[in-house]
């Protein structure tokens, strides 16, 4: 006669396949993948733990702020239906997934954190949402915000506040915020972030996940809001990536997304070269960690100086000092006036003309600095941009990558005082402006180059631990570069860590 495990004893058959279907909470999306293609598990049990997750833990924390459940639970029957067939899979088949609400999503409300848009919801799928779905996604929610992905914590009047799974009093990061502490809490395997100012890299590094920032034009982001619903344009700077809690998803995830936009793709096609190396003792890694501009914690830097030390352990060239021929200020100030730039989209032409006529120095958010230069002025600051780039791609002669913070310090504390650039953070005890957690973000973002965020530890803080994680940066287009050094420091240091109580 068969026992039965107390844990089991009076549960239905049904509730027995939930708690199954629950061990995957923390399982990588190509595990899950697998594992539906295999039968082990159906997608419509993976989707009813998510769902129930959500329901039993999302409560304090907020990450999901749309569901589309029953949907979805059409989507997932399909997807089983599908391997029961033995129809040819893709390699998202069946596996539950959560998109930020900055992306349209057919059939579901999508407001960028916007009031005016609580109610929008959109007929066609934004570009990377499609090419999840195209994969085998079932998209079963959305996950908060700022407005308009304009902030590094994560809040709006639509949806509330979104917090750390790691400690509540703590932003998980932002833009992409939910989608950061979505992936904390195991409500889904893999995300869909975007990135102009550290929008992925951020959340990613606060929220102990790993995150892809793809090199500028490899993913379409169109569809992505802002701009609002029907624009065409994609912002400067600004991408859509991957992030999941491994790197092996990001790479997968970034094959899914990478491609031609619907412009070009009757000729173009787009092959990402190999890594530069398979062994990571060839690499040749530079360390950029100091700026008087923008100091980071010590509790940080040391975690930061680990990474490179295990790099070097493993026999790859490491060095501290390699720096390419220009300031870091430079890049910053080019940074910040074509980021300004690029979000002049996301107003209107009488308030950019209202800006434009005043003598005074604009006060306010980031977004308004320099929001009205003149097109013959974004000229002069794009050829800087441009000269920038070719000094990184001589740099990349000698050097694979190079290792760099995500912000100053570990996950900030909610602040949603305004005008957000009288907000301060604290920095080894110092009092420093609050923009300081978007310049090493500029330093890469500015010139299209690709980074890869993985964790590299926690540091102590009166609420308890919270994750960090390092900036892996490369030549442009050589994503894989980058991801493959994030592959090892992903291994070696022990890569996401659940938070207590998930």
């Amino acid at each position: 006669m068969a026992s039965t495990s107390p844990a089991t004893t009076n549960l239905s058959v049904q509730e027995v396949r939930h708690m199954a279907a629950d061990d995957f909470a923390y399982a990588t999306t190509m595990e899950t993948a697998a594992a539906i293609a295999a039968g082990d598990v159906s997608s419509r049990e993976l989707l009813e733990a998510a769902l129930a997750r959500v329901d039993r833990l999302d409560g304090p924390i907020n990450a999901v702020v749309a569901l589309d459940a029953e949907r979805a639970r059409a989507a997932a029957d399909a997807a089983d239906a599908a391997v029961a067939r033995g129809d040819e899979l893709g390699p998202l088949h069946g596996v539950p997934v959560t998109i930020k609400d900055s992306f349209q999503t057919e059939g579901l409300v999508t407001t960028s954190g916007a009031p005016a848009l609580a109610d929008f919801v959109p007929e066609r799928d934004a570009d990377p949402v499609a090419r999840y779905k195209a994969a085998g996604a079932v998209v079963f929610a959305k996950t908060n915000l700022p407005l308009f992905a304009g902030d590094a914590q994560s809040y709006n009047e639509v949806y509330g506040t979104t917090a750390n799974p790691y400690n509540v009093e703590h932003t998980p990061g932002g833009s992409s915020g939910g989608s950061g502490a979505a992936l904390a809490a195991g409500y889904t395997p893999l995300e869909l972030g975007s990135d102009i100012g550290g929008s992925i890299r951020i959340p990613s590094h606060w929220s102990g996940v790993t995150g892809h920032k793809p090199s500028y034009g490899v993913v379409s982001a169109l569809g992505q809001i802002p701009g609002m619903p029907g624009t065409l344009s994609q912002a400067d700077i600004a991408v859509a990536g991957p992030m999941a809690r491994d790197v092996d998803d990001l790479e997968m995830a970034l094959d899914i997304l990478a491609g031609p936009d619907a412009w070009n793709s009757k000729a173009y096609t787009l092959d990402l070269p190999p890594a530069r190396h398979s062994d990571i003792s060839d690499f040749r890694v530079a360390v950029w960690l100091d700026e008087e501009l923008c100091p980071i914690d010590s509790q940080y830097r040391e975690l930061l100086l680990g990474a490179a030390s295990a790099l070097e352990q493993a026999g790859a060239r490491v060095d501290t000092e390699a720096r390419p021929s220009f300031t870091f200020e430079k890049a910053v100030d080019t940074f910040l006036h074509l980021l300004s730039a690029a979000e002049a989209g996301t107003w209107t032409l009488a308030q950019l003309e209202e800006i434009a006529s005043s003598s005074d120095e604009p006060q306010g958010d980031l977004g308004i600095w320099y929001a009205a230069m003149r097109h013959r002025e974004w000229l002069s600051w794009h050829e800087r941009r441009l000269q920038q780039r070719r000094r990184w791609e001589e740099f990349f002669t000698d050097w694979d990558v190079v290792l760099l913070p995500v912000t100053p310090t570990a996950a900030v504390r909610h602040d949603h005082s305004r005008p957000a650039t009288n907000r301060r953070i604290t920095v080894n005890g110092d009092s420093r402006p609050y923009f300081d957690i978007i310049k090493w973000m500029g330093l890469t973002g500015v010139s299209w180059l690709p980074a890869t965020v993985v964790p590299v530890g926690t540091v102590p803080t009166a609420g308890g631990d919270l994750p960090v994680g390092v900036q892996i940066a490369g030549p442009f287009l050589e994503d894989r570069t980058t991801l493959a050094v994030g592959r090892f420091l992903n291994e070696a240091l022990g890569g996401f860590q659940r938070p207590t109580g998930f």
